[in-house]
C-alpha cells in the first residue's frame, strides 16, 4: 500500500453567514484530522467601537445582529447593563414580556441549530419541518416590533410597546386557495397571547416528530455518538456554557443560578447531559425546547391576568407616548432630545450576563458619564466555544468535523464581533 504523507487542507470558508465565515487549517494524515486551527476575523463587524460612537440607545439595533439567530437575547443583556448603571428596574409586565420572547428566542435558535446541523450530516426533511415552526414565532416578533429579525423591541426601561390585541393575519394575494388562507388564519383569530397559546399547545408534538426521525436513527447515531467528547472538567477549563457545558453534564444555567428579570418565579428544569458528546449536546438542546415551551405558556398565563405598564414612566431615559407627543410641548422636547442626544448615564461600570441559547451572553460596560458608552466589552458564548475546535476534532475523522461544528452551533457575527 502507498503510504499516506501529511497535508494541509483548508475547510472554508464556503458562504457569508452563520458559520460558514469560518476558515479551518486542518493537518490530514489521510483522512484523520491531527491539527485543526481555527481563523478568524473574516467578518470583521467592529461593533464594540461602534456601540462606543453612539449615545446608548442607538446601539440597541447593533445587538441584535451579533448573533442573527438569537436576537431579543443580545438585547436583553445589553439593556440589562444600562438599567444597571442607571439603577432601575423595569415594571414587572416588561420583566415577563422579555422572559417569554427570551424563551421564544431560544426555541427559535435551536429550531434553526437542528435543521442546519442535520442538513449538514445528511438529515434533510428535518430542515422543512423546523422551518415551518419557526415561521410561526418570527411572526410573533413582527406583531410586537414590526420587523422578522432584528426587532430592537427591548429598550432601557422596559420594552417598545405592549402586546398587540390582534394577530395580524394573512391576507391572499391569488397564489394561495381560500381554503388554504382559512387555515393559516385559524389561530389568528385573537391577540399575539392566543396565537402564541395555541403555538405552544402544538409545539410538543412536532419535537417529538424531530426525535422521531433522529433520537434512535442509527445513522444519526453513527454520526453523533462519542464525537466530540469533552470531560466535565475540561468544559470548565475551555469556559464553555451553555449547551455545551450542560452537555458535558455540568448543570449551569444563569436562569437558575443567577436569576434575572422573573426566572425566580417560574418553574423549569434543566437538561443535562452525561458523555459530553455531540449526541448529548443534541439531547439537552431538544430538551431544551420542551422546557422554554412550558416557560412560554407560564408567561401567558400570568400576562393574560396582569396588565399593566410596559415601560417606566420616566421621560429623561424613556420616549412619551405618540399622543403625548403630539399634544404636549414637554413631551415633545423630551422625545426630541432622547432621539438626538440620547442620556447621560453616570459614571462607573456594570456587567449584565444572560443565559442566551449558546450560552452565557454578556456585556461589560463602562460609563464615564457622557451620554454614550466609555467602552463597550462582548462577551460572546461562541468564542470561547471555537477556541475549543482543535481538542474536539483531532483524531477524527474530516467528516466529523462537520458534525463537530454543527453542535458548538457556531453563528460567526457572534464571534467577530
Amino acid at each position: 500500500m502507498a503510504e499516506f504523507q501529511n497535508y494541509t487542507m483548508n475547510f472554508g470558508p464556503q458562504h457569508p453567514a452563520a458559520h460558514g465565515v469560518l476558515r479551518l487549517v486542518l493537518e490530514m494524515n489521510g483522512e484523520v484530522i491531527q491539527d485543526a486551527d481555527p481563523h478568524i476575523g473574516l467578518l470583521h463587524r467592529g461593533t464594540e467601537k461602534l456601540a462606543e460612537n453612539k449615545p446608548y440607545n442607538h446601539s440597541i439595533g447593533y445587538m441584535d445582529r451579533l448573533d442573527y439567530v438569537s436576537m431579543m437575547c443580545n438585547e436583553h443583556s445589553y439593556v440589562l447593563a444600562i438599567e444597571k448603571l442607571l439603577g432601575v428596574r423595569p415594571p414587572i409586565r416588561a420583566q415577563y414580556i422579555r422572559v417569554m420572547f427570551d424563551e421564544i428566542t431560544r426555541i427559535l435558535n435551536h429550531l434553526l441549530w437542528l435543521a442546519t446541523h442535520g442538513l449538514d450530516i445528511g438529515a434533510m426533511a428535518l430542515f422543512l419541518f423546523c422551518f415551518r415552526e419557526r415561521e410561526d414565532l418570527v411572526d410573533c416578533y413582527e406583531a410586537v416590533s414590526g420587523t422578522r429579525m432584528h426587532a430592537t423591541y427591548y429598550r432601557p426601561g422596559g420594552v417598545y410597546r405592549d402586546l398587540p390585541d390582534r394577530m395580524p393575519r394573512h391576507q391572499n394575494a391569488g397564489n394561495r386557495s381560500d381554503k388554504d388562507i382559512k387555515r393559516l388564519n385559524e389561530d389568528r383569530q385573537g391577540s399575539l397571547l392566543d396565537f402564541l397559546e395555541a403555538f405552544t399547545n402544538r409545539f410538543p408534538g412536532h419535537v417529538d416528530e424531530y426525535e422521531t426521525l433522529l433520537t434512535d436513527n442509527r445513522i444519526w447515531k453513527q454520526r453523533t455518538v462519542n464525537i466530540g467528547v469533552v470531560s466535565p472538567e475540561r468544559a470548565k477549563q475551555l469556559g464553555f456554557t451553555g449547551p455545551m457545558l450542560r452537555g458535558s453534564g455540568v448543570e449551569w444555567d444563569l436562569r437558575k443560578k443567577q436569576p434575572y428579570e422573573v426566572y425566580a418565579n417560574l418553574d423549569f428544569d434543566i437538561p443535562v447531559g452525561v458523555n459530553g458528546d455531540c449526541y448529548d449536546r443534541y439531547l439537552v438542546r431538544i430538551e431544551e425546547m420542551r422546557q422554554s415551551n412550558n416557560i412560554i405558556k407560564q408567561c401567558i398565563t400570568w400576562l393574560r391576568d396582569n396588565p399593566g405598564p410596559v415601560m417606566l414612566d420616566d421621560h429623561k431615559f424613556t420616549p412619551p407616548s405618540r399622543v403625548e407627543m403630539k399634544d404636549d410641548m414637554e413631551s415633545l422636547i423630551h422625545h426630541f432630545k432622547l432621539f438626538t442626544e440620547g442620556y447621560c448615564i453616570p459614571a462607573g461600570e456594570a456587567y449584565a450576563a444572560v443565559e442566551h441559547p449558546k450560552g452565557e451572553f454578556g456585556i461589560y460596560m463602562v460609563s464615564d458619564g457622557a451620554n454614550k458608552p466609555y467602552r463597550v466589552k462582548i462577551r460572546s458564548p461562541g468564542f470561547a466555544h471555537i477556541s475549543a475546535m482543535k481538542e474536539m476534532v483531532v483524531g477524527h475523522m474530516l467528516a466529523d468535523v462537520v458534525a463537530v461544528i454543527g453542535t458548538v452551533d457556531i453563528v460567526f457575527g457572534d464571534i467577530d464581533r
